[in-house]
């Protein structure tokens, strides 16, 4: 795979109208390739979940993906279409979602400069700093320490940016719906946690970082391309049935810059954690930290009639290796259904969405001083439930993702290798 990839922006052009992103699911999933009809975001899921329902067949049937070779470059950053893959819609949609759920999300809250808001050791007491937040302190700094960012900044080297290359595989392993009355399972998990039933899309990545708060994303799967970035002011994304699509709120970083490929970023986005106490995920004794978004930042990302309730970041720390093991961020949206879209006409009636994301993070090597993760595993699901109703929805999917090449301080790579399309310019408001 040709590392000049930062050579082309501006490639592609695009007349689809500018619309907020959102985590979980994608946002206005209508079928622009096939008709441009027009639907609310939350009735696209909706309809996914029913498509869902209606589409389940003995394994072997017709309408699945072919699914290339993890090695193989025939995917990666080609047409934005489908590369002359076969997809059923109910297929279509399954991939939609995973690459909506999984392929860009953002972390809950903004990147701070974690030397700015280092708590003087002398001041702890006399200041009054809780045990919460001083104890997670020294664990960002334990983690510091074990992934050689310490060492790095002693010895002077420092990292101005960074080139990523992997690849993944994408599984939407299972889906359950309760009318309240009994509950009806499609795809079946196995004992290793994947989907007997559930249809594997292999893709590849690359990622390229600058700080700060500047980095871009081409994720190819299942014939698919998205694209996502940030000049560190805006963040986008772009996706071939959707258009561009810039984030609201404040400026966050890329979720997968911070399962074990930048500790500098992951330890500026605990730099204010409270520590939880202990738990032990797998064979580790861990600590855990949270962080979540403050009601300010949470209100800036509403949106018409999705209102975001809250996001919140777990990470879970080694006590062994001072490492970032697991990473876990749930977020919830609240969505005022319209009047007329309610059988008794309830104004106030609400569907609620609630997406979970759990990532296992390990293999950490040696990049030049730094001990960076490259594999990993994580689990997504989404639940649909309301709140005057014993129905509910769920959905759950699967990424397991690796990575080949890690390259620091790449010559050449320059500001201009993040600016955003010139479409999100043409229809940003007016200050």
């Amino acid at each position: 795979m040709s590392r000049n990839t930062c050579n082309r922006k501006q490639r592609w052009c695009t007349q689809v109208p500018l619309t907020p992103l959102l985590e979980g699911p994608d946002v206005e999933m209508q079928e622009y390739y096939e008709g441009n009809k027009k639907e609310s975001s939350w009735e696209i899921i909706r309809e996914w979940f029913k498509i869902q329902k209606s589409s389940v067949s003995p394994e072997g049937g017709s309408g699945r993906f072919s699914s290339p070779s993890s090695s193989s470059n025939s995917l990666a950053f080609g047409n934005g279409g489908n590369g002359g893959y076969y997809v059923s819609p109910a297929k279509r949609h399954d991939l939609r979602l995973l690459l909506g759920v999984l392929g860009c999300p953002l972390a809950p809250i903004p990147s701070l400069n974690f030397k700015n808001v280092k708590p003087d050791h002398n001041h702890m007491i006399k200041d009054n700093i809780p045990w919460e937040t001083s104890t997670a302190y020294y664990i960002i700094q334990q983690y510091l320490a074990a992934s050689g960012c310490l060492k790095s900044s002693k010895n002077g080297v420092k990292k101005k940016n960074m080139y990523v290359a992997g690849v993944v595989k994408m599984t939407c392993c299972e889906t359950e719906v309760s009318s309240g009355k009994g509950v009806k399972t499609m795809g079946r998990s196995t004992s290793s946690g994947s989907s007997s039933n559930g249809e594997n899309v292999m893709g590849c990545f690359v990622l390229w970082e600058m700080t700060p708060g500047m980095w871009s994303l081409e994720l190819a799967v299942g014939g698919s391309k998205v694209l996502a970035g940030s000049d560190g002011k805006i963040v986008w994304r772009h996706t071939p049935w959707l258009g561009t699509h810039a984030a609201k709120g404040p400026q966050r970083p890329l979720r997968r810059l911070i399962q074990g490929l930048d500790p500098e970023s992951t330890a500026s986005l605990f730099a204010n954690a409270q520590c939880l106490g202990e738990k032990r995920i797998g064979d580790e004794d861990c600590f855990v930290l949270k962080v979540a978004a403050d009601r300010e930042a949470v209100m800036e990302r509403n949106e018409g009639p999705a209102k975001v309730i809250r996001h919140v970041l777990y990470g879970y720390f080694s006590q062994k290796s001072g490492l970032l093991v697991y990473l876990e961020d749930s977020h919830l949206t609240r969505v005022q259904a319209p009047l007329e879209a309610s059988p008794k006409n309830n104004a106030n009636e609400a569907i609620y969405w609630e997406t979970t994301i759990g990532s296992s993070i390990g293999d950490y090597k040696d990049v030049d001083g730094l001990l960076i993760a490259h594999q990993g595993r994580t689990i997504a699901t989404v639940f649909r439930f309301e709140e005057e109703s014993m129905q509910h929805s769920r959905t759950r999917m699967e990424e397991i993702w690796r990575i080949d090449d890690v390259v620091f301080n790449v010559p050449g790579l320059s500001f201009d290798s993040f600016i955003p399309p010139a479409d999100i310019f043409d229809n940003l408001p007016s200050p």
